[in-house]
């Protein structure tokens, strides 16, 4: 069983756009050598820039969100973007369209 993460953000604004993914890209660097990630993706949809990311444990996704480039991006994210996540535990990952649709179903917003 491994903990799936799924966020969507929209940027607020054209300066917000930039100021995002100068946070975004070392965030995903971060993420992708991570302890226990095992699978990391990008995609925008709909206008989310959206990541599903794929830990061993949901401990291993929580101390990745709490350290680093991730938890500076954290600390500026109600000033920059609007967005949702959604986290679960899983046997296999779900499909771009899947994890979308469980984003806007289920996701908490923020």
């Amino acid at each position: 069983m491994s903990y799936i993460s799924i966020t969507g953000l929209k940027p607020k604004g054209i300066i917000s756009y930039i100021v995002f993914w100068r946070l975004a890209i070392p965030s995903f660097a971060q993420a992708r050598n991570a302890k226990g990630n095992q699978f990391c993706e990008v995609k925008r949809i709909k206008r989310y820039q959206c990541t599903l990311t794929v830990w061993e444990s949901r401990e291993d996704m929580l101390n990745f969100m709490r350290s680093g480039a991730h938890l500076k991006a954290m600390k500026s994210f109600h000033k920059i973007a609007t967005g949702r996540t959604y986290g679960f535990e899983s046997e296999q990952i779900p499909s771009w369209p899947e994890a979308f649709a469980l984003l806007q179903d289920k996701g908490k917003d923020y």
